[in-house]
């Protein structure tokens, strides 16, 4: 039965493993379309550090779901769910098949097995939250969230500071842990045959000279006049989903003048390493992934087609 479901393809893989460059020639090769899962990519005038494709690769491979909103709009996962999977039918519907690419490990997470119904967010209990971690540290709050959710401080990292204060602040709220909340989610939301490629770098330290080149190239490019603009629109904030990104908000206390350009350039650095080890850590746990290189991607892809056209 499950062979006459429609296809879906997942390239999934860490910030500057090589994905947009690989989904480009995929595009290229097979009668694929590309969603995007990349949670700083959906807001308007954030290009150089989101590393979002430029005008002449997205002519010869359009992406949907970037571009989508203003960045003072924050973009929920819930949100994501619902644009994904519109497109993906109309994808479909047209006779391709998607090829859903990014890092966004909770986006995809979301399409996968829902996101259950949790409580709104609090401005006083956040506030309440990131004063006492200014006092005490972030750790300190892992700490608490360890003593009150066991299994979400395994999850989330001590330096993961939006993650625990969400955690906290769900408990806060209602007196049950995030985990509790989340055990109540839907199974998968929608019947597909799903394939999940993962390119996972072995050599941690290639990855890491990675980033810091690219970090580089992006400064080179404009970044920090990319965030002035953004900075000097005067309805952003830090605080907002969009200028937390890894490299905005680097940049975004460089122009407040709290730390210098190198200082930046070290912590924009280290922050992407740090979310790199993130992706990889929920890729390591993710079901059924296959490992791939270019080589190992184009073998499989042609396989996956191969199988679709048989049983669609």
């Amino acid at each position: 039965m499950t062979s006459t479901l429609p296809t879906i393809i997942c390239l999934m893989g860490p910030t500057a493993s090589g994905k947009t460059p690989l989904a480009v020639e995929l595009v290229q090769r097979f009668p694929l379309e590309i969603v995007s899962v990349d949670s700083a990519m959906v807001y308007r005038g954030m290009d150089i550090g989101t590393a979002k494709p430029d005008a002449d690769t997205l002519k010869l491979a359009p992406h949907r779901l970037i571009d989508i909103t203003d960045p003072a709009q924050p973009y929920s996962a819930g949100e994501f769910r619902v644009d994904a999977l519109r497109e993906i039918e109309d994808i479909i519907t047209h006779g391709k098949i998607p090829l859903l690419v990014g890092g966004t490990m909770l986006y995809f997470r979301a399409l996968h097995q829902g996101l259950a119904t949790l409580p709104k967010a609090s401005a006083e209990v956040r506030e309440a939250l990131r004063l006492r971690a200014e006092q005490q540290g972030w750790e300190a709050l892992h700490s608490e969230l360890a003593q009150v959710d066991p299994d979400a401080a395994r999850r989330i990292s001590a330096s993961d500071s939006q993650r625990i204060q969400r955690a906290l602040e769900v408990y806060h709220l209602t007196g049950k842990n995030i985990t509790s909340w989340q055990s109540e989610e839907t199974i998968p939301l929608r019947d597909y045959r799903c394939y999940h490629l993962a390119l996972m770098p072995d050599d941690r330290a290639q990855l890491h000279e990675r980033i810091a080149i690219r970090f580089q190239q992006m400064l080179d490019k404009g970044l920090v006049d990319e965030v002035k603009s953004l900075y000097q629109r005067g309805d952003l904030s830090p605080d907002l989903p969009s200028i937390r990104s890894v490299g905005y908000r680097q940049v975004w206390e460089y122009l407040a003048g709290r730390i210098t350009f190198d200082q930046m350039r070290e912590q924009a650095i280290i922050a992407t390493r740090q979310l790199a080890k993130r992706q990889l850590t929920w890729l390591r746990s993710w079901p059924d992934l296959m490992k791939i290189d270019h080589d190992a991607a184009m073998r499989i892809m042609e396989a996956i087609i191969k199988e679709s056209s048989n049983t669609g």
